[in-house]
């Protein structure tokens, strides 16, 4: 088996350099077969063992085992344990072997770092909930860990990082955000990656002052905290649902996402944002009240502007948070005064998704609902029921591939 690395050409009008004779007449370059990854067949970066004897790439070989497998690749064998250990002798004689064929174009693989282990996230971990000093200086150390490699972000994640950080920034808002801008902007920037945290790490975050000093980040004026801060919230509420009666009490929470709608910060922010405004429109006692809130602050036609430019998936949470509007007699008479609302919920429906065409039928029906005779020759006359009659015959056709 060959590795098309072929040689370089140096000189003008791609002269060879005539010291270097070619290996065969393809001038092709064999990769010594003990160099080749079993499961990649590549050439190996990072040479590890398994408890059977058998040397694979470190990236392919953790591929294997993280789908569940549970066997040597090669030998078939039940693995005793997960250990991968590296084989150094034989990563040297591939670096070797890079070197000396460096003229056909192959570059010496780097040595590997050493990957972090569970041990040393937990002495990590246990150092967060003592230091009262030099915690930022921790916090980038995780960091600069889960930037080496996926791997190392799953074994810190899995061996609950996300906890801890939790922790250290209830601590430290409860102090004085002020005093610790910098290191609460690194902890909301590690919680980024951090999810899931588990039961501990949520009631730390969902907290009054975790929440408050959340809320002033999104008020304040840097855009990357900004952003961790949504990135973080909407996380919370997909692990924890409960977190959104406590968002709710905070003060100035609905015009710092209103805010970060009205001037984006960038297409993932926004769509967090949307995500976490539908949620907090859903609540069951307040859900109303923040609704009311969200029409007066003048959030319909900064939907109807992203109905107008967003991609797929802002569109359907902008939809989401638009049929949540027309729950409210005030919210339906503000979304039929504006002559955008129902020529662009007709075009949307079968063209974003699924769910958003269900968002838009919903809408439509509510806006009819509210006894607005314009709404329904407008959307006559926009084609609304040919779109209905094309959801019913999808609706017929999936109901037969059931049966």
């Amino acid at each position: 088996m060959t590795f098309l690395w072929r040689r370089r050409k140096c000189g003008r009008g791609g002269k060879r350099d005539k010291a270097i004779k070619p290996i065969n007449s393809k001038n092709e370059l064999t990769i010594p077969t003990h160099f080749r990854c079993p499961i990649s067949l590549d050439l190996m970066k990072d040479p590890v063992s398994l408890s059977t004897g058998i040397t694979y790439d470190r990236e392919s070989i953790e591929k294997w085992i993280d789908t569940g497998n549970v066997t040597c690749p090669v030998t078939k064998q039940i693995l005793r344990n997960f250990d991968l250990i590296p084989n150094h002798a034989l990563r040297k004689m591939i670096q070797e072997w890079c070197v000396d064929n460096k003229s056909y174009g192959v570059e010496r693989i780097p040595t590997p770092r050493v990957p972090i282990s569970p041990y040393e996230v937990s002495e990590i971990c246990t150092r967060m909930l003592v230091a009262t000093k030099n915690c930022e200086e921790l916090v980038k150390k995780i960091k600069n860990s889960a930037r080496e490699s996926e791997r190392n972000r799953r074994c810190i994640v899995s061996n609950g990082i996300g906890s801890g950080l939790a922790d250290m920034f209830e601590t430290f808002a409860c102090f004085s955000a002020d005093k610790h801008v910098g290191l609460l902007k690194e902890i909301l920037s590690a919680l980024t990656w951090s999810f899931p945290l588990g039961e501990e790490g949520v009631s730390r975050l969902k907290s009054t002052v975790s929440l408050r000093c959340m809320t002033w980040f999104m008020n304040g004026e840097d855009l990357f905290a900004k952003q961790n801060a949504i990135f973080v919230l909407k996380d919370m509420i997909y692990e924890d649902q409960s977190c959104l009666d406590g968002l709710a009490q905070i003060e100035g929470i609905e015009e710092a996402l209103f805010h970060i709608v009205k001037v984006p910060i960038c297409p993932k922010a926004t769509q967090a944002c949307l995500v976490i405004i539908h949620r907090m429109m859903l609540l069951q006692e307040k859900g109303s009240i923040i609704t009311l809130r969200f029409v007066q602050m003048g959030i319909i036609p900064l939907i109807l502007d992203i109905l107008v430019e967003g991609n797929k998936g802002i569109c359907e949470k902008a939809l989401g948070v638009l049929d949540s509007i027309c729950n409210l007699k005030e919210g339906k008479e503000s979304a039929c005064d504006n002559a955008l609302t129902v020529p662009l919920i007709v075009k949307k429906i079968l063209r974003v998704s699924n769910t958003a065409t269900k968002f838009s039928i919903s809408i439509l029906w509510k806006l009819i609902l509210g006894e607005n005779e314009n709404v329904v020759i407008e959307a006559v006359q926009l084609g609304v029921f040919r779109s209905y009659w094309w959801c019913y015959k999808l609706d017929v056709v999936k109901e037969q591939r059931r049966r």
